[in-house]
C-alpha cells in the first residue's frame, strides 16, 4: 500500500459528517478524492435546497437576537470544533436560535430521523454555539411532506459528534475504507459507479480465482445515456444555444443535440468552436479532443483537471517503480495476446492450431517476463504471428471486395486494411484517453508504453487489451459486411487514407461496437464496451493507489 499523502484541512464541512456516518467510503471518495456523480436523488436534493441556498435575511449578533428571525444560507465556521457549515435556515425563539436543515423525503416510520441527518444538524448547532449563540435544538425539515423533526442538543449527542469527528479525521488521512458488504445503501448511492462496492470485493478477496466467486450485483447501468459527438465536416462550427449543442456550416444546421447527451467531443480537421460552447463543455467536464483530418490526436481541451491530485501522485510513483509497473504491464500484454487468440479462433475458418498454440504460449510467458525489454519482444512476436493470419479472417481476400492483407504497416498505411486498422486504433485511443481523464489519471504517463513527448502512453496501455476485440473486430466486420468498399479510400504519397464517407462508416461501426453489451468476464453482469473501458480505467487507478493488489485485464472467452 502506498503511504497516504493527504493533508486533512482544519475545517470539516458539516455536510461531510452526514456522508461519513452514512458510509465512510462515500465520504472518502467525495471529500478526499473529489469524486462526484449525480443521480435522481442528488438532483432532487438540490431542488429541495434551491430556495434555502438563496441568501436572505440577516443573522444578527448573538446579543441582538429577536424572536421571528429567519435567515437563509448562512455560512459560519467553528475553528475550535473544526467545522464549517452552510446553514439552510436559522430561526429564533425565546432568545435562542435553531438551525433548520431541509431534506428530501420524509422522517423514519417512528417519527425520528436517521443518525447522519441528526449528527449534521447537531454539528450546525455547535457551530452556532461556538459563535456565541444560544442553541437548544436543531430542526430537520421535510418540505415535501410538510413535517419537522426536533433534535435536542444533548450531552450524549455532543459526545457522539466529537467521537465521529475524530474518526472522520483518521479516515480522511488514510487510504479509502473498504466498501460496504452487500449493503442496501449501495443501489441508491450516486457514486456506486465510482465506488464499485461489489467489484472491489471481488478484486480484493484472497482467492485469485475471481471467476469462481459470487457475481457482483448489477448496480450500474450497462451504458451511459450520453455519447460522443463527432464533427468532421470541414468549415463547420460548434455552438451552444440554451441547453442544446449545434453544429452549423454557413446557414445550415448539420446537427442539434441536447448538451446532457454529449459525453465528449471529437473534432477532425478544420472545425471551430464558439467561446460559449467551449466554456460550457469545460464547466460540464466534457473532454474535447482535436484531431488531424486523418484522425491523428493533436490536442485535448479539458477544464482544470480532476481534483484528485493524490491519485496522480500514486500513478507517477507506480510508473517510476520498474518492478510495479512491469507487473501491471505483464497483465496488459497477456490480456492483449489472449484476446487476439480469441478473435482468431472465432473468426478464422481454418482454425490455425499452430498459431493458436503459439499465442497461448506467448501469453503464459508474458506473465513471467523478467524485464520490459523481454515483455516488449514477446508482445511483438505475438503480434506478428497474429497478423500473419489476419488475412484469413477477411472474407473478401479472394476478390470479393478486393481487400488483402500481407502484414501490419503504418505511417503511412500502405494498403486499405492497414488504413482501417490505424483509424480504428485512433478511435479506440481517443475513447480510452477520455476515460482516463474522466477517472482522474494522466493519459501521458504509462507503465508499458514509456513516456514520450506527445504520446498518450497510459491511454495506449489501456487500449492494448481492447485492440483485438474492438479495433480489429470492427475492421473485420466492415470488410466482411461490405460497409467499406475500395472506393472509400484515396491514395496520397504511397499511403492509403479513408475518404469522408469511409470515416463516417468507420465511426458508425465504432459506435455500434462501443454500444454492444457483453457479459463482464469478472463481474458477471452485462455492460457495453464503453462502460467496460471506464471500469478498466478505474481498476487501474485502484491498482495505482494500492487498493487492488494486481491489475486484471478484460479478456473475452
Amino acid at each position: 500500500m502506498n503511504p497516504p499523502t493527504v493533508e486533512v484541512p482544519d475545517l470539516i464541512p458539516a455536510r461531510m459528517l452526514n456522508e461519513f456516518i452514512y458510509c465512510p467510503r462515500l465520504f472518502h471518495l467525495e471529500w478526499v478524492q473529489a469524486e462526484f456523480a449525480d443521480n435522481d436523488e442528488t438532483v432532487h436534493g438540490r431542488f429541495v435546497h434551491e430556495r434555502a441556498d438563496t441568501p436572505g435575511g440577516k443573522l444578527p449578533e448573538p446579543t441582538a437576537v429577536d424572536d421571528g428571525l429567519r435567515a437563509r444560507s448562512v455560512m459560519l465556521d467553528a475553528p475550535v470544533l473544526g467545522i464549517v457549515a452552510k446553514l439552510d435556515i436559522v430561526e429564533s425563539a425565546d432568545g435562542a436560535v435553531m438551525p433548520v436543515e431541509r431534506k428530501r423525503g420524509k422522517p423514519r416510520a417512528d417519527g425520528f430521523v436517521w443518525e447522519p441527518e441528526e449528527m449534521q444538524v447537531v454539528a450546525q448547532a455547535l457551530v452556532l454555539r461556538e459563535n456565541g449563540y444560544r442553541v437548544h435544538e436543531g430542526i430537520i425539515s421535510f418540505p415535501e411532506v410538510r413535517q419537522r423533526v426536533s433534535v435536542p442538543i444533548t450531552d450524549g449527542r455532543v459526545a457522539q459528534l466529537t467521537a465521529y469527528l475524530a474518526e472522520l479525521r483518521t479516515v480522511a488521512a488514510g487510504p479509502p475504507p473498504p466498501p460496504l458488504v452487500e449493503s442496501p445503501k449501495c443501489p441508491r448511492c450516486s457514486l456506486v459507479g465510482i465506488c464499485l462496492p461489489d467489484e472491489s470485493r471481488l478484486l480484493t478477496e484472497n482467492s485469485p480465482d475471481v471467476e469462481s466467486a459470487p457475481p457482483a450485483r448489477r448496480l450500474l447501468t450497462p451504458a451511459d445515456d450520453a455519447a460522443p459527438l463527432y464533427v468532421q465536416e470541414q468549415g463547420a462550427r460548434i455552438s451552444r444555444r440554451g441547453d442544446r449543442v449545434e453544429v452549423i456550416k454557413k446557414d445550415e444546421t448539420l446537427a442539434s443535440v441536447r448538451a446532457l447527451d454529449v459525453a465528449h467531443v471529437a473534432i477532425y480537421g478544420n472545425v471551430s468552436i464558439s467561446a460559449v460552447a467551449l466554456r460550457k463543455f469545460v464547466e460540464d467536464s466534457v473532454v474535447i479532443t482535436h484531431h488531424t483530418y486523418g484522425g491523428w490526436l493533436v490536442a485535448i481541451t479539458t477544464g482544470p483537471g480532476h481534483r484528485n491530485g493524490d491519485l496522480r501522485v500514486h500513478q507517477f510513483a507506480t510508473c517510476a517503480d520498474l518492478e510495479r509497473s512491469l507487473d501491471i504491464a505483464r497483465a496488459i500484454v497477456g490480456g492483449k495476446i489472449r484476446n487476439s487468440r480469441t478473435l482468431l479462433r472465432r473468426n478464422h475458418p481454418d482454425h490455425p492450431t499452430d498459431i493458436l498454440g503459439d499465442l497461448a504460449r506467448f501469453a503464459r510467458r508474458s506473465a513471467f517476463a523478467e524485464d520490459a525489454g523481454i515483455l516488449l519482444g514477446l508482445e511483438g512476436i505475438a503480434a506478428r504471428r497474429y497478423f500473419e493470419q489476419f488475412d484469413g479472417m477477411l472474407r473478401g481476400r479472394h476478390g470479393m471486395g478486393g481487400f488483402t492483407f500481407e502484414g501490419r504497416n503504418r505511417r503511412p498505411p500502405r494498403d486499405p486494411v492497414n488504413a482501417l486498422l490505424s483509424f480504428a486504433y485512433s478511435l479506440l485511443v481517443r475513447e480510452v484517453t477520455t476515460a482516463a481523464i474522466h477517472v482522474g489519471l494522466d493519459p501521458y504517463v504509462g507503465v508499458f508504453h514509456r513516456p514520450r513527448y506527445g504520446r498518450p502512453a497510459l491511454a495506449l496501455d489501456l487500449a492494448e487489451e481492447f485492440r483485438p476485440i474492438v479495433g480489429d473486430s470492427i475492421v473485420i466486420g466492415v470488410i466482411n459486411t461490405g460497409e467499406i468498399a475500395p472506393q472509400d479510400f484515396i491514395v496520397r504519397g504511397g499511403g492509403y487514407a479513408l475518404t469522408a464517407t469511409g470515416r463516417k462508416a468507420m465511426i458508425a461501426a465504432f459506435e455500434r461496437r462501443m454500444a454492444t453489451e457483453i457479459r463482464h468476464p469478472l463481474f458477471g453482469y452485462r455492460v457495453t464496451y464503453r462502460r467496460a473501458i471506464e471500469l478498466q480505467a478505474r481498476i487501474l487507478a485502484r491498482v495505482f493507489t494500492g487498493e487492488y493488489v494486481s491489475y486484471r485485464p478484460l479478456m473475452t472467452r
